[in-house]
């Protein structure tokens, strides 16, 4: 009898992107995947360590899988990942009702640790550059392909720098390999992550080689799209906005983590370029009007003060971001930002937060009506009480807004077709198939 491994996928898309390798791994060894973890030989679970609500749902998650031992208690609970391995020790000594730990591991690295029944372990480099023979294909039309992992660039908020250590990118030729298989099974959107995808391929090629690696991927004959997300702004660079401008399979899309709009701010985060130079990028991007700008914000850093948050709102109004994120600071232990003074009282944060999202709810209202009486290409995803639920190429999977449309033809899920925009509203957008 096969046996069954359950895997439980938290945290970001780089570790779905991993998940998915390493289930197609256990697949060709010969063991047998469940989404039920009481009838599991094996329960491995990622985790995300990255701020304190990532860590309290990993740690959560743990205990709720431990909570089944009583039903099946042959059962082996192996955590993995980011907080295992930022918190090895720590989690060794005190995480005993589980039966084994493993670190920032590729996913072969795993399955063969399992299979030797080394169960506790982390490499002495935190991440090691995996290729991709063969991975799960999900029932979605999109799926991410991490190109490499790791960083250096030591924001002074993150902790990633200091537990995954220096960037290893993965080799052009084996990313376009993965690409080419996930689009052979009908993916028809990849969506390329890292750390930060600007650093790509600076170990391997000593040079920033995403240009390079999206006219590989852009050569690959079929109908999909190609998504960059994560691009740091201290070092997005010309060739990299004209390489997502130009090639056309890739959406305009540029996924660009800003942080904040303070100069004062930005200097405490540790941030190369201040708000002028920020403002420089975002103008050379809208140079194509069809280019959409995602941003993330972290309200209330260390120091930020009452005239640091206007600068802020003022920058978001002026430059009108298509897509926003944000969320409060957390002080994570190990980082610079930990070891600031002058905290932000939480009462503020919120406060702060919630007059940011409302003035993003304004500007992506006005962005979003652009849109109507043109016709965009959209991916269809889901049907829902006889509407057609998908995506245009201004919208990432997961975080971003849909288009609702309905059609008298019966599409195929995974389909691209062609909508006309009717109507907007704040995040979504709403069409018909004439």
């Amino acid at each position: 009898m096969k046996e069954k491994v359950y895997i439980l996928t938290l945290g970001c898309p780089k570790n779905e992107a991993d998940m998915d390798v390493l289930k197609g791994i256990f697949l060709q060894k010969g063991y047998e995947l469940t989404d039920n973890p009481v009838e599991a030989n094996y329960s491995i679970i990622d985790t995300c360590g990255f701020i304190e609500p990532a860590k309290e749902e990993s740690i959560n998650e743990i205990f709720n899988i431990v909570s089944l031992k009583e039903e099946n208690p042959n059962m082996k609970i192996i955590p993995i990942g980011c907080l295992v391995e930022r918190y090895y020790d720590d989690l060794k000594k005190e995480l005993t009702e589980v039966d084994g730990l493993i670190g920032v591991v590729p996913p072969a690295k795993i399955v063969e640790a399992i299979e030797k029944k080394n169960y506790y372990f982390k490499l002495s480099k935190p991440y090691d550059v995996y290729k991709c023979d063969y991975r799960i294909v999900q029932d979605k039309p999109y799926a991410y392909i991490k190109i490499a992992d790791g960083c250096n660039r030591k924001c002074a908020f993150c902790s990633i720098p200091y537990f995954k250590g220096d960037p290893v990118s993965r080799e052009i030729e084996d990313i376009k390999k993965e690409a080419e298989f996930l689009i052979k099974n009908g993916v028809k959107e990849i969506v390329l992550v890292s750390q930060d995808n600007t650093l790509y391929g600076v170990d391997l090629y000593k040079k920033q080689a995403l240009p390079e690696l999206l006219k590989e991927i852009n050569s690959i004959k079929s109908d999909f799209w190609i998504r960059v997300m994560y691009l740091h702004p201290d070092f997005i660079n010309d060739e990299i906005i004209e390489a997502i401008n130009s090639l056309d399979k890739v959406v305009k899309y540029f996924d660009i983590p800003m942080q904040h709009g303070s100069n004062n701010v930005l200097n405490l985060m540790g941030r190369v370029r201040k708000t002028q130079q920020l403002k420089d990028i975002i103008a050379k991007i809208r140079k194509n009007p069809d280019a959409i700008i995602r941003t993330t914000i972290i309200v209330g850093f260390p120091g930020e003060t009452d005239e640091d948050f206007e600068a802020l709102m003022d920058f978001v109004d002026e430059v009108e971001f298509d897509r926003l994120g944000a969320f409060t600071y957390f002080d994570e232990e190990g980082t610079p930002s930990y070891l600031l003074p002058n905290k932000v009282d939480d009462v503020i944060k919120e406060k702060r937060m919630e007059e940011l999202m409302e003035l993003q709810k304004e500007i992506s209202t006005e962005r979003l009506e652009r849109f109507v009486g043109m016709t965009l290409k959209v991916l269809v995803e889901e049907y829902e009480n006889g509407v057609y639920i998908g995506r245009a190429y201004s919208d990432a999977p997961e975080i971003d807004g849909n288009v609702f449309f309905k059609s008298e033809d019966k599409l195929e899920l995974g389909d691209f077709v062609d909508v006309e925009i009717v109507n907007s509203s704040e995040y979504d957008l709403e069409g018909i198939i004439r």
